[in-house]
Order: structure tokens, then sequence, then C-alpha cells
């Protein structure tokens, strides 16, 4: 598993904001968005390419597109669709899969309550959309699910993480997948109920209110 914390300071700035609990919910979507795309960039540094000829107005040169099959979005719900259009907005040609889950606020554990992907993913690319790995108990089930379908890599992206679920997800996964994760922050640790410190409180309920 290998981790990527971007250096950057508008990643630093929007982070900052994003934590304020001042921040009201259409200023944090916006945010989310903006830092989201920040974030594909760095996660998108080796999604698959195929050369392609252009035609520009002068001649013809060789570029690159995406390439067969195309990269596989797949937001987390609830909190994970607030990510979902900083993504597509990089990776406008990607197509999109959900996956819903819950965790557990007695146990922590999470549970899937929802399921619209592709029955078969090989040697696709994934990337996961989840705003906070925590104890790491979702993000492991998620990635377990695409690696069973076929998945060649998956990349989790995140607004932060805590070392005890990046370490919990390391031990879940082993060497079996390959699996990146991209962060804008790593925080210091987990509280007694399993939320991150010093975290940005719960990133579903700031995005669309407490229901």
């Amino acid at each position: 598993m290998r981790v990527h914390v971007a250096d950057h300071p508008l990643v630093a700035h929007k982070l900052s904001t994003l934590r304020d609990e001042q921040t009201d919910s259409p200023t944090f979507r916006r945010l989310v968005e903006e830092l989201v795309t920040l974030l594909a960039y760095e996660a998108t540094r080796d999604v698959a390419i195929a050369p392609v000829e252009v035609t520009t107005p002068l001649t013809t040169t060789t570029g690159v597109r995406l390439a067969s099959p195309k990269p596989i979005v797949v937001p987390i719900l609830r909190a994970g669709l607030g990510m979902l259009d900083g993504m597509v907005r990089l990776l406008p040609t990607a197509e999109v899969g959900f996956l819903g889950m819950l965790r557990d606020e007695e146990t922590l554990q999470p549970r899937t309550y929802a399921n619209r992907l592709p029955d078969d993913l090989s040697g696709r690319q994934c990337f996961v959309l989840d705003p906070m790995l925590a104890t790491g108990g979702t993000l492991a089930m998620a990635v377990d699910y695409l690696h069973h379908k076929g998945a060649r890599t998956v990349t989790a992206i995140c607004l932060l993480a805590a070392p005890e679920g990046l370490e919990a997800l390391e031990a879940h996964t082993g060497d079996d997948v390959d699996l990146t994760v991209v962060l804008a922050g790593l925080d210091d640790r987990l509280d007694e109920r399993g939320f991150i410190v010093p975290g940005l409180g719960d990133a579903g309920d700031r995005l669309y209110g407490v229901v």
C-alpha cells in the first residue's frame, strides 16, 4: 500500500477552511469539490493512457488518450457523493459506480446497503472516494469488493486519515491489492468514538445536514 499526502498550499488552505466549525454547508460542499479536483491530479498520475494521432491546424502529431477499459470512479455513499463532481471534472469520460456503506456507531463495523457497480471489473483502474479514513473498516470492505471483482488497481482519495485507519487498512490488504491512498491531510489519532482528531467533524452531516 502506498500513501501520498498532498503537499500544496492551496490544499492546506482549503482543508483549514473545511475544519472550521463556522464553515456552512454550501461553502463546505464547494470546498470539498475544489479540494478533490486538486487531489485528483495526484491520484491520476498513473492512469492508463494509449497513443492517439491528433491533427492540429498545422500538422499531425501523436498525443495520448485514456486507455480502455475506462477508469471507474466509486463514491462511497453518502459522504463520498460530495466528492464526485470534483473527481469527474478531471475525468469526465470515466464511468461511475456507487457503494452505499454505513458504520455502526457502537461497533464501528461497516455494512453495505447499496451496490451499483459492474459485475466484472477485470483490468479496471478504480478510484474510490471516501472523505474520512477513520478506523479503515469501510474502505477495507470497499477495496475487498473491487479487488474480488477483478480491479487491476485501486486508488482511494480521502480528505483526512488517522494513523490507526491507515495501519488497519494496510494490515487488511497486505500485498494482495495494488492500493494507493491519496490524502489532503494525515491527522493525529482517533478518539473514543472513532472520530478523527482534530478532524473536521462528520463529513456527511456537514455536506448535507443531519438526516
